[in-house]
């Protein structure tokens, strides 16, 4: 019960304010908001930077998709593994289904990368695709106590993958590192949301 009582979330606001409650969760404090919001602001400028740095004819539509990709990536990193995010997506009634559906959204990542930046490579698509499915769903499918070691593993592995299955997408190297980052171990990952009454 005492467990349970941890992710009873703050109820959202009404009007739009809500709907960024629905994205971050209910209650973040001053605190949490400067640690997603700036980070991620910074790495939607600096993405697009680098990638200009290379010698490849970038259009805007691409520039523009690196920038919302590492915005959402770096922001979707830092804001799951905060207290407000875990009480929100962890709170009572959320279960497989609705991680899985959280993961599956993300199908649209792949696809962007492959479409837009690796000639509609199918293969990278097929391949992320099923490995982010089945993680996702071998890190839910497993006792509570053992998610955060397989989570991390498979994590582990995705790193792995990356460097030898799949040629480097230029101007994306960091792309599938934090993908999984953000999907398997801060999203999925069940942890104690502390609040800022608590001892160190």
């Amino acid at each position: 019960m005492k467990s349970e009582m941890l992710y009873e979330p703050v109820i959202p606001r009404k009007g739009w304010k809500g709907q960024l409650d629905r994205f971050i969760g209910p209650g973040a404090t001053q605190a949490e908001l400067i640690l997603q919001s700036v980070p991620s602001v910074a790495a939607a400028i600096a993405a697009p930077l680098y990638a200009l740095t290379l010698p490849i004819d970038w259009t805007v539509w691409q520039l523009g998709a690196i920038a919302i990709l590492s915005f959402d990536l770096v922001g979707g990193i830092l804001t799951n593994a905060t207290a407000a995010a875990k009480r929100w997506y962890h709170r009572p009634g959320q279960g497989w289904q609705q991680h899985m559906t959280f993961v599956s959204v993300h199908l649209f990542h792949i696809g962007l990368v492959a479409l837009l930046f690796r000639g509609g490579d199918g293969l990278f698509f097929a391949g992320v695709s099923s490995y982010l499915l089945l993680a996702a769903g071998l890190i839910l499918a497993s006792p509570l106590y053992l998610q955060r070691p397989i989570a991390l593993g498979l994590y582990g592995l995705s790193l792995v993958c990356d460097l030898t299955l799949f040629t480097p997408t230029p101007g994306l190297e960091w792309f599938l590192p934090l993908f999984f980052l953000k999907l398997l171990v801060s999203h999925l990952l069940k942890e104690s949301p502390y609040r800022p009454s608590d001892s160190h």
